[in-house]
């Protein structure tokens, strides 16, 4: 009986061991833009028309790295929703690449909020037509906003105050369910988050 409970014993602490002592470093994960500390994007700007950038001493050419930091918090403080509502940038089926029709529009929100009061922020806003589940939507919505953040940055906008949210199929902006209305909910939106 002893030697039973002692043999059950040493085999529960040799398969905890193996167990703990064998965690592995996952040395491949692709780093998303602004999550983790030291992740970088490479400059999605070539062929879009988009200068990066442009109207700043920061030269970034095509396949350049661009250093991403940590986020500052934008909860709770007050939005202008109008303010860039004219560049709604609107994007083609299962797509999540920025047009060169749509371009023009990221590089006025760069220019424009490159001069804005240091203590706003940009909220980007990915949005989807209802079709589609939930998840993928979702997913859709989340590279719709991070294409749309990387070509800001890569114009000059300080990466720290570009933060991205996805709403999937959540809020149409349209109602309808034809593909008049679809067109105009595949979309990024972008808000000036204020200070406090």
């Amino acid at each position: 009986m002893r030697l039973k409970l002692l043999s059950t014993l040493l085999l529960a602490g040799v398969l905890a061991a193996g167990v703990v002592g064998c965690k592995k470093k996952m040395d491949r994960v692709t780093p998303l833009p602004g999550y983790g500390a030291g992740a970088t994007i490479r400059d999605p700007g070539a062929g879009t028309g988009l200068t990066p950038g442009a109207g700043t001493d920061t030269t970034v050419k095509p396949g350049d790295l661009i250093p991403i930091t940590g986020n500052r918090s934008i909860e709770g403080r007050p939005q202008d929703r109008e303010k860039y509502k004219a560049q709604t940038v609107y994007f083609d089926f299962d797509r999540a690449n920025v047009k060169a029709s749509e371009a023009s529009k990221v590089q006025e929100v760069a220019n424009r909020f490159r001069s804005e009061d240091p203590n706003t922020d940009l909220l980007i806003e990915g949005h989807c037509d209802e079709r589609g589940t939930e998840e993928y939507n979702r997913s859709l919505g989340e590279r719709r906003a991070l294409a749309l953040r990387e070509l800001v940055v890569a114009s000059g906008v300080p990466a720290d105050r570009v933060h991205t949210v996805s709403f999937g199929k959540d809020k149409p902006a349209d109602p309808g369910h034809s593909e008049s209305a679809w067109s105009k909910n595949r979309r990024g939106e972008f808000i000036l988050v204020l200070p406090k």
